[in-house]
């Protein structure tokens, strides 16, 4: 088993009594005070949080443009200079690769993606490479933190005060240290995420947490609790190589008149399930890989993510379910130590007072 890897911040997560863990080949913070602390400070004032695991690509080049509306899913022709894109990479069979974030940053483009997908994404993207198009991979020298919470605006401000003009899914164009400032973020909250180099994030980091009584570090525990009540997809729960991004209920960002890779398979597949949201009212919590169950006792689905949530006090959860089941029920039944519970269909997002848009 090889070595996790360590971000630049592991030294300041040690120090701060973070809990770290292993994750996607890094040693990461899970949690400091605890996930639920943690995500209630999220929701109601602001988080920090090291997200330097993830992976950053630049294309560059005559035909970049061209090569990114092969290669992944949405309308690159949409995507304009100081924008950001939501996005996937499908293989030749409609299956998810991984989703991303594309930004396009006038004279070059930058992908996100996540850690476990890195090496993978890069050779995949390698392969089907245009000419006149410079494929990069910057990961190793570039930190990402994520400010997350209503008041996030108001303490990066003193730092970035062209942020004040940014709406969601905006972001300023590289600094003169290169540094990247985008509102973005994976909360459902008010957020920006930072990209900078590694030789700056410590410094970057501490100015941060001492500008204000109301940040305070947070871990990827948190992270995945808030972006479960937004129904936000996570790559390896929601999202694989054998799931296809209508199933996934990503139709919205699969644009197949563009004719990206996996396109025309996509165009005549007949899906066989759906992904379903679904909230459990009893005292007990949904976890991952709960079977799911009809009233006749008939295996029908399972459960991708699920938790008790923080803000709501009940239990949500993500679950792929069979079609037509998938549609033509309102609830389901899982079970959880012998005992069978109800699930019952919801509309996402689960958690509906985020800021992300204000």
């Amino acid at each position: 088993m090889s070595e996790s890897l360590k971000t630049t911040l592991y030294d300041c997560h040690d120090k701060l009594g973070a809990k770290l863990v292993p994750f996607a080949g890094f040693l990461m913070p899970l949690q400091y005070s605890g996930i639920i602390d943690e995500h209630k400070h999220v929701r109601s004032k602001v988080g920090l949080f090291d997200v330097s695991h993830m992976g950053e690509f630049i294309v560059s080049g005559k035909n970049a443009k061209q090569f990114l509306q092969n290669v992944t899913i949405n309308d690159i022709n949409a995507l304009k200079p100081g924008k950001a894109q939501y996005s996937a990479l499908c293989n030749e069979s409609g299956g998810i690769l991984d989703d991303l974030l594309i930004y396009d940053l006038s004279d070059h483009y930058m992908l996100v993606v996540n850690a476990s997908n890195i090496e993978k994404n890069f050779k995949w993207l390698e392969k089907h490479l245009l000419s006149e198009v410079v494929l990069k991979d910057i990961s190793e020298n570039m930190g990402l933190l994520a400010i997350q919470g209503p008041l996030s605006r108001d303490i990066l401000e003193s730092f970035y005060p062209e942020i004040s003009s940014l709406k969601y899914y905006e972001t300023l164009m590289p600094d003169s240290d290169r540094t990247i400032v985008a509102r973005t973020g994976y909360s459902g909250e008010l957020g920006f995420e930072i990209y900078v180099s590694n030789d700056k994030i410590v410094d970057l980091w501490n100015k941060l947490l001492g500008a204000s009584e109301h940040i305070r570090p947070v871990g990827l525990g948190c992270r995945d609790s808030l972006r479960l009540e937004m129904g936000y997809c996570l790559y390896g729960h929601e999202l694989n190589e054998s799931i296809n991004p209508i199933e996934s209920g990503l139709s919205w960002i699969t644009k197949l008149d563009t004719q990206f890779i996996g396109s025309k398979f996509l165009a005549d597949i007949s899906i066989e399930k759906k992904l379903v949201p679904l909230v459990l009212k009893d005292r007990a919590i949904p976890r991952a890989e709960y079977k799911i169950f009809d009233d006749n006792d008939n295996k029908i689905g399972f459960i991708t993510s699920g938790a008790m949530s923080p803000s709501l006090k009940f239990g949500i959860a993500l679950a792929y379910i069979d079609l037509p089941y998938a549609k033509d029920l309102n609830s389901f039944n899982i079970k959880i130590r012998n005992n069978t519970f109800t699930m019952d269909k919801a509309k996402l997002p689960f958690y509906k007072h985020g800021t992300y848009l204000k």
